[in-house]
């Protein structure tokens, strides 16, 4: 990963509150489809053992795609899409992209010779979300599915991890256990970093560190929020013209430069607003010299008012210490009775 994308990476990184449960795990064999779809939530899927395919259909921003899987990659839906995991390499037919085919099975015993079956494909899928109260701004930010390959090089951390995940699987093939969600947050941290190195990715924010004259504007964006990024500064910066600029920063990005600089400046200024920081002391830091304006686009952006979004994030941490304190103090001392 370049130096401009490690820090933009690291930008996006930090603050991300992501929170995994876990669907089920388990195995299929023969004719079966699978799917995480139409509960209005991210999900995502681990190959446990064997191969199957992941199949998209259509839509606006790309054609239908049909995706090997095999042991130990990972795909992550970061919104709720039409989608299915099946052993054919072909798709469903339209309209049945979604459907639901066979029954699961527990995963074969480690202790079980049979394991794991001929055929069979050992799954764990669950669905995700981002706590940080900025779900659709970080989404915005994102392609909407990523493949992690567990043969991909920028993904060597990430390959003991996923053997964690499996080695939780079979300790109990009944029960699923708690530490499959835990560890899935992490490894989703490592496929995001790796996101940048995809070339097939739809145009989104990612899709600009590929290109050598637009990461060092996004680092230098992400480094010094209030200067006064304007679209003629960003242009020159670049050494573009206007017109061509823009043409060429929503081609790649999927959205116009000025909305991605309030959606860096607006992520920033919510994590200094959990940090205790005052609102005009956030609207400053990000570029506002008008309170009022700051607090129009960060509700924009987010939906509240920043005050409110103080007060909502500010309030857990002091109960927090609260209890901290409270069970510093020292029990009394009681003399002993003879």
């Amino acid at each position: 990963m370049s130096p401009h994308a490690e820090t933009i990476a690291d930008w996006l990184l930090a603050g991300l509150e992501l929170k995994s449960t876990i669907f089920h795990v388990g195995q299929y064999c023969g004719a079966w489809q699978a799917s995480t779809a139409g509960r209005h939530r991210a999900s995502f899927h681990l190959a446990l053992h064997g191969e199957c395919w992941l199949h998209l259909p259509a839509n606006a921003e790309r054609a239908a795609q049909s995706v090997r899987l095999a042991a130990g990659d990972a795909v992550f839906l970061l919104h709720d899409m039409p989608h299915c995991l099946s052993p054919d390499p072909r798709p469903p037919a339209r309209g049945q992209e979604s459907g639901r085919l066979g029954s699961m099975s527990p995963l074969s015993s480690p202790d079980d010779p049979r394991q794991p079956a001929d055929g069979s494909v050992g799954i764990a899928c669950g669905f995700f979300e981002f706590n940080s109260g900025l779900d659709d701004m970080l989404l915005s930010l994102l392609p909407d599915y990523i493949v992690a390959r567990r043969d991909n090089p920028s993904l060597d951390g990430a390959r003991a991890i996923f053997d964690l995940i499996r080695a939780e699987a079979l300790r109990d093939v009944q029960t699923p256990s708690p530490l499959i969600a835990r560890l899935t947050d992490l490894l989703f941290v490592y496929v995001l970093r790796a996101a940048a190195g995809r070339d097939e990715i739809a145009p989104c924010f990612w899709s600009l560190m590929r290109r050598a004259q637009f990461a060092p504007l996004v680092a230098a964006i992400i480094e010094a929020p209030a200067e006064r990024w304007t679209t003629d500064t960003m242009a020159n910066f670049v050494h573009m013209s206007r017109a061509r600029f823009c043409k060429q920063f929503v081609e790649i990005s999927g959205q116009p430069p000025a909305h991605f600089v309030t959606l860096v400046r607006m992520k920033m200024a919510a994590a200094m607003l959990r940090g205790g920081s005052s609102l005009p002391d956030a609207a400053e830091r990000v570029g506002y010299q008008s309170e009022s304006a700051f607090a129009q686009a960060f509700k924009r952006v987010t939906g509240v008012q920043p005050g409110a979004y103080r007060r909502r994030a500010v309030q857990p941490a002091a109960q927090s210490a609260t209890l901290q304190n409270t069970a510093s103090v020292s029990p009394p001392s009681f003399t002993a009775l003879h």
